[in-house]
């Protein structure tokens, strides 16, 4: 029998958000990204355009500003995702965050995360 192995589902990362669509915030990405619920972003702060956290970037997107909700992919002129912007619990294993990421970032990132009320879990069930 073949083996056959499920997707990450939208939104599957979260323990616990706020009542109603609270924790939740449209916003606008960058141009031609493929991207995991999960994916921990930042936010160019010229433009307001929110891409995957990139710690060696100095426009903003070294700064975690929020997850992503669902699979999306963007065009040539970028695209719309809903993050999860605050008051949330999220499962720590369950993040994507950058390759090459340093245990000294990724704690910088979990502490930016958690300044927007998104507090990282481990061992929860999602």
């Amino acid at each position: 029998m073949p083996v056959m192995t499920e997707p990450v589902h939208a939104g599957e990362f979260i323990v616990s958000e706020g009542n109603n669509s609270i924790s939740r915030e449209k916003i606008e990405l960058t141009a031609n990204l493929t991207l995991q619920p999960g994916t921990v972003l930042g936010k160019n702060t010229a433009t307001a355009v929110y891409g995957p956290l990139d710690p060696a970037a100095d426009t903003g997107l070294q700064m975690a500003a929020g997850v992503v909700w669902d699979h999306v992919s963007t065009d040539a002129t970028g695209g719309e995702a809903v993050i999860i912007a605050r008051l949330a619990e999220v499962h720590q294993d369950l993040l994507v965050w950058p390759d090459g990421i340093t245990e000294e970032q990724q704690t910088t990132a979990i502490e930016e995360l958690a300044s927007l009320d998104i507090i990282l879990r481990q061992g929860e069930s999602a």
